[in-house]
């Protein structure tokens, strides 16, 4: 079946439905992604009254070519060949180039994944200096329930840089692990009679440790970030969408409603249900390249994000299991710096989502997408070489 066929028809053929079953599986999820609310239950991320203006200098880039695994390729066979949704490039806050796959337009939301880690822990700089927050405190001050779990013994600071020793396997391809479980607890995945299992808060508290010290070995664990959304609820008193929207989503001068998902009791998926659109996404990572301005206000402490660019921990990312993927990286209040000698930064999602940031071109990628494999390392790494070639043409004839 074509993407273009999912969803087709009043009502769709049944090869054609989407459903809770089949809606992250490829060609579903191309629809899905740019739908989720219709297949999810969701609470919306509140948009701005007073939106920032965008301004447009558009050019064409889709002929930029690049190297990626030794062959020469371009944007527009790279877009083609990727499963792309959705491309917008920015420059020193202007919008150079925008392109939009089957279905997308600038005001539709999409699944970012893991992107939403990065928007999670931009925010936790936000409640740090309003003083709802200390990222040094055991988070059994915030939350006691999860006492008894992994989360007993270690910090809030350990949730943002994904060093909790946690026995946890990020494996979404195997059919019986862990995150299978995850799923069905944070209703994405569903048991046969279309149900989930448990809700997410009550399988947080159920995760044990794996025998080593925290903070020594970068760990990619999604559900820390699900546990650093909760410990957000606990502080403000607020559910997560209402203190994003509050904090982050508004202030920035965001122009539509973003939403998050929901699992059976409410929580928020603040790991990875965030939908948002590409214009919001690029205010976002704009309002991160300049040290947490937008909208004509300081939204994001600067010094959070000067925090972010230089105190990764190098060696404990060596120690992880990402570091092949980023054998420079490090990782710090859920971001991605990809090469410290020019501290460019990434939130990155599995199925193809990114924001890249490059303070050394002044530019803001951000890149949808629905990619069939939930992590495909040669796409990554085809895309980062696109958005650095992007950011070298711009840099040579910037408007």
């Amino acid at each position: 079946m074509k993407p273009s066929d999912v969803m087709k028809g009043a009502p769709p053929l049944t090869e054609a439905l989407v459903t809770r079953f089949n809606w992250r599986k490829y060609p579903y999820s191309q629809w899905s992604f740019r739908n989720t609310r219709q297949v999810l239950p969701t609470a919306d991320i509140r948009r701005s009254s007073t939106p920032s203006a965008l301004t447009s200098s558009v050019r064409d880039l889709t002929t930029v070519a690049f190297v990626a695994d030794g062959k020469q390729t371009t944007v527009a066979e790279t877009l083609a060949q990727t499963y792309a949704d959705g491309l917008l490039v920015m420059q020193h806050g202007k919008i150079v180039s925008e392109w939009y796959g089957e279905g997308m337009t600038p005001h539709t939301p999409h699944l970012v994944c893991s992107v939403s880690k990065s928007i999670c822990g931009t925010l936790g700089g936000v409640l740090v200096e309003r003083g709802l927050l200390d990222p040094d405190k055991p988070i059994t001050h915030y939350i006691p329930e999860v006492a008894e779990s992994v989360y007993g013994s270690c910090t809030v600071r350990n949730l943002l840089d994904m060093t909790v020793a946690i026995k946890f396997d990020e494996d979404y391809d195997d059919p019986e692990g862990d995150v299978v479980k995850y799923r069905l607890c944070n209703g994405w995945d569903v048991l046969p009679n279309g149900t989930a299992q448990g809700d997410q808060r009550s399988f947080l508290a159920t995760l044990r440790p794996n025998g080593g010290p925290h903070g020594k070995v970068f760990h990619y664990v999604s559900t820390n970030t699900d546990v650093l959304g909760w410990v957000y609820e606990k502080a403000c008193g607020k559910p997560y969408a209402q203190i994003l929207s509050e904090y982050i989503w508004a202030p920035m001068g965001a122009e539509d409603d973003a939403y998050i998902t929901l699992d059976t009791h409410g929580a928020s998926r603040s790991a990875g249900g965030i939908c948002a659109t590409l214009r919001d996404l690029a205010r976002f990572g704009e309002m991160i390249r300049n040290r947490g301005l937008a909208n004509g206000m300081q939204v994001v402490p600067g010094g959070w994000i000067d925090d972010i660019h230089l105190n990764g921990d190098t060696q404990a990312f060596a120690n992880g299991d990402l570091a092949f993927v980023f054998p420079s990286g490090r990782y710090r209040a859920c971001w991605y710096t990809i090469d410290p000698a020019r501290l460019d930064l990434a939130a990155v999602g599995i199925h193809g989502q990114w924001i890249y940031i490059d303070p050394t071109t002044d530019t803001v990628i951000v890149k949808v997408a629905a990619q069939p494999k939930p992590m495909d390392i040669a796409i990554d790494h085809r895309w980062l070489a696109a958005f650095r070639a992007i950011g070298e043409t711009l840099s040579k004839s910037p408007f």
